[in-house]
């Protein structure tokens, strides 16, 4: 399940990923008051967030974790450059931590569950450090010949995942490249790079890890789940559908986090879309007779949510 822990040179790369952006979203509240935020930085930061997002979203994890969908070569390879832009791992690594998590979810096995110390309130926060980032820096790594063997087998994965450092060097560099030639300064290339770089990645960082925390501890649970994930509405946006997180554990292989009526689902749409130009196929859509028996379920355990199933985007 586990393979032996990272290199020392590894776990330093990791922290860096983690850390240095991090630092600059402590720090951007009081650089915005002092410094100011321009358009074009907002305009930067909001285009390569919708982009590394959706690299992650329907990339990394419906396409390739859960094969919500077949993607035509270029798109595929276009998704997992994308979510490489996100800087949270390369793709095989990503893809079978998360498939781990499935098949363990909140026991002993998964690597991030909040659930794994307790239910006291030491224990839970406690998990919930682990759960949020706490265990990125665990020196264990998940056997990506086990849980992403499809990947490992695939020439254009392999390559994509081996040039994961170029992608975040890319990832700050080009903003910081178009934001010093949009204001024709240096000072637009280095706020570009603090705000369309630093920032925007360690913002969704915390947005991808707090399904993770977050919604594996507080929400509605309308359907039955072997784990304790939630749906956690004010994440919906920002996690581009992703927050759905109950409906998701319910039904993995759906495209369609949102099932639910009202339930805003970008990601579902951005697949829907790439249907509809023909460039992916064989769309795995809610089934409703698979969410009414999920949902007649969670009734009989507790949950009283009356759900209305939306079947297509």
């Amino acid at each position: 399940m586990v393979i032996p822990g990272r290199s020392v040179g590894e776990q330093i790369l990791v922290k860096a990923f983690v850390l240095i952006p991090f630092a600059a979203l402590v720090a951007a509240v009081p650089i915005a008051w002092g410094w100011g935020l321009g358009w074009t930085d907002i305009a930067l930061a909001a285009a390569f967030y919708v982009v590394s997002c959706l690299g992650v979203t329907v990339g990394y994890h419906r396409h390739f974790t859960h094969r919500a969908f077949k993607a035509k070569r270029g798109l595929r390879i276009a998704l997992a450059v994308a979510g490489g832009l996100a800087a949270q791992g390369p793709v095989i690594g990503w893809v079978a931590d998360h498939r781990r998590h499935h098949a363990f979810s909140d026991r002993e096995g998964d690597p991030h569950s909040p659930w794994l110390f307790g239910t006291g309130p030491v224990a839970l926060a406690k998990g919930f450090w682990h759960a949020h980032m706490g265990w990125l820096f665990e020196r264990v790594s998940t056997n990506t010949e086990r849980f992403a063997p499809d990947l490992l087998a695939d020439r254009d994965m392999r390559i994509v995942d081996r040039l994961f450092p170029l992608w975040v060097v890319l990832s700050v560099g080009v903003p910081t490249a178009l934001g010093g030639l949009l204001t024709w300064s240096w000072w637009g290339a280095l706020t570009a790079f603090f705000w369309a770089g630093l920032v925007r990645v360690s913002f969704l960082h915390h947005v991808t890890w707090s399904i993770n925390s977050i919604c594996h501890m507080i929400g509605d649970r309308p359907f039955a789940s072997r784990d304790k994930a939630a749906n956690f509405w004010p994440l919906a946006i920002l996690s581009m559908g992703e927050s759905w997180h109950n409906s998701h554990h319910a039904d993995p292989t759906c495209a369609r986090h949102g099932v639910l009526r009202g339930q805003v689902d970008i990601s579902a749409r951005t697949i829907w879309i790439f249907q509809r130009l023909g460039w992916i196929s064989d769309v795995h859509w809610a089934n409703p007779a698979r969410l009414a028996r999920a949902a007649a379920s969670a009734d009989r355990t507790g949950h009283k949510d009356a759900p209305t199933e939306e079947t297509t985007p």
